[in-house]
């Protein structure tokens, strides 16, 4: 596999403010220094307790939170050094599906809309077309067109999430954040939705970034295994190795 996207010396602060005036006193270092490669076509995931600093990794990587330093590259371009113009014009080659499948979703917007909307704003499609990727979206992530009219609190936890992850493909990313994506799920729906991200990828060519601190998925899902701990890479290595000879003693405890 090819390198498809680096992160060099990544690092995202956030100020701590006291008195009156709001001054700067200490720092939160969420990511602090961290340097590591996404290969194209695989899952990397992204390990640790909460608190760890790997959610706002991850929003870091998708342009959610602006870096407080460092550098990001994506397929060669350094997209930390561009304008806001130059990056929206590779912006739709990310995709993120968040952890709440719940809150994720504007509860007075329709799937078509929902899921329509990022067509609308990368101007893909409008109108009668865009309704027909839509339900084209909707079947590949395995809902019908009766699901296209209707609104998120008629579907349960795991159609939710689905739907979310056909916003996510709507532009037909490259890259896709996936923020604890089965977290907030039933056991039973866990194995259907991860299977179905598994298929995507193939089908779509897509590559993951997986963020989970349930282990079991993590082996599962992922090709490789980032392991975070208070805003540092302690350990990075194939899923396999890692599970089998882990050598940092927080990622064997």
């Amino acid at each position: 596999m090819s390198e498809f996207y680096r992160a060099e010396n990544l690092k995202k602060y956030f100020p701590i403010k006291r008195g009156l005036l709001g001054r700067e006193v200490a720092h939160i270092r969420a990511v602090d220094g961290l340097t590591f490669k996404i290969r194209e076509g695989e899952t990397l995931g992204i390990a640790g307790e909460s608190g760890c600093g790997k959610t706002t990794l991850g929003r870091c990587l998708i342009g959610v939170l602006p870096i407080t330093s460092g550098s990001l590259y994506f397929q060669g371009q350094n997209i930390t050094a561009m304008t806001k113009k130059e990056y929206n014009s590779i912006r739709k080659n990310m995709g993120m599906i968040f952890q709440d499948p719940y809150s994720s979703l504007n509860p007075k917007m329709t799937v078509n809309d929902i899921v329509g909307e990022p067509l609308l704003n990368f101007n893909i499609a409008k109108g009668s077309e865009k309704d027909k990727m839509v339900l084209d979206l909707l079947m590949s992530v395995g809902l019908s067109k009766k699901h296209i009219y209707r609104y998120p609190h008629e579907f349960s936890g795991g159609q939710k999430q689905r739907i979310g992850i056909a916003r996510a493909l709507a532009v037909h990313p490259k890259l896709i954040i996936a923020d604890e994506p089965v977290a907030a799920l039933d056991v039973s729906v866990k194995a259907t939705i991860l299977n179905l991200m598994k298929d995507l990828q193939s089908e779509f060519n897509l590559t993951y970034v997986f963020i989970s601190h349930d282990l079991s998925v993590v082996k599962h899902i992922c090709d490789r295994v980032l392991i975070m701990y208070l805003g540092k890479i302690v350990e990075i290595a194939e899923t396999d190795e890692l599970f089998s000879h882990p050598e940092h003693p927080y990622t064997k405890a």
